[in-house]
């Protein structure tokens, strides 16, 4: 299946330190790829780097298009949408307008009132409180807006970071259900950063697994599972 995003040779800085160096990585069309390691290996810098928010070098294909010069607003126009790292809702604002905060980015409006049908069904609780700040929504709600407003955007990749931070387990179940059915029925394709490297690999169909900004090794997601002596020395379980 051909790939929907094409990564080579990415490094990225922070100033004058280096976060990543010369990372590759492939995503399919409608696969789910999971990005593993320990805390400071480079994952989240990795998202970043993809979107063009830190500065960074390396070719990146998305859907064939060169987009490693491209501002960040117009990655996302693309069709990139992203779940970032501490969710990134607007408190203050309620989630009716959080979801509406993508409409300027939508030239068929009647569209983007589908999507948002889809968050209310997907995410039956934001509906309940659709008239409430985001702020004073628990943080499993809170995660649900994050994932509901990158879907208003008709994403065709979804770049995760760390969905189940701070969420108690039961949510956290609830909340990968609700992505694998994104990924199955929306055909999807995502790329997900995750500490909980269980959850992940139960989602994932690829995985690569970073040490010190580095890709260490990648492959089907089964593999890393069964492999304790792997999943010992980068994902200490």
């Amino acid at each position: 299946m051909a790939a929907i995003l094409d990564v080579k040779g990415l490094s990225a800085w922070y100033g004058q330190i280096r976060a990543l160096y010369e990372v590759d990585l492939s995503i399919e069309q409608g696969g789910v790829t999971a990005l593993l390691g320990a805390n400071g290996a480079g994952k989240t810098t990795t998202l970043r780097a993809i979107c063009n928010v830190v500065r960074r070098s390396g070719a990146t294909f998305f859907d064939g298009k060169d987009i490693a010069r491209l501002a960040t607003e117009d990655i996302v126009r693309l069709g990139i949408g992203q779940v970032p790292e501490g969710r990134g809702t607007f408190t203050g604002l309620t989630v009716e307008e959080n979801l509406r905060l993508a409409f300027h980015t939508r030239k068929d409006r009647a569209a983007a009132y589908r999507d948002m049908d889809l968050v209310f069904e997907l995410f039956p609780r934001l509906k309940e409180r659709v008239r409430q700040q985001a702020g004073t929504l628990s943080g499993g709600e809170q995660q649900m807006l994050a994932i509901g407003r990158a879907l208003m955007l008709a994403p065709r990749l979804m770049l995760l970071d760390e969905p189940s931070f701070g969420l108690a387990p039961l949510v956290v179940q609830e909340i990968f259900r609700i992505l694998r059915r994104i990924n199955e029925e929306g055909k999807v394709s995502m790329l997900i950063v995750e500490q909980n490297a269980a959850m992940a690999l139960e989602l994932a169909d690829h995985v690569y697994l970073l040490e010190t900004g580095r890709v260490v090794t990648s492959g089907p997601s089964e593999i890393v599972r069964n492999d304790e002596t792997l999943r010992r020395a980068y994902l200490g379980y």
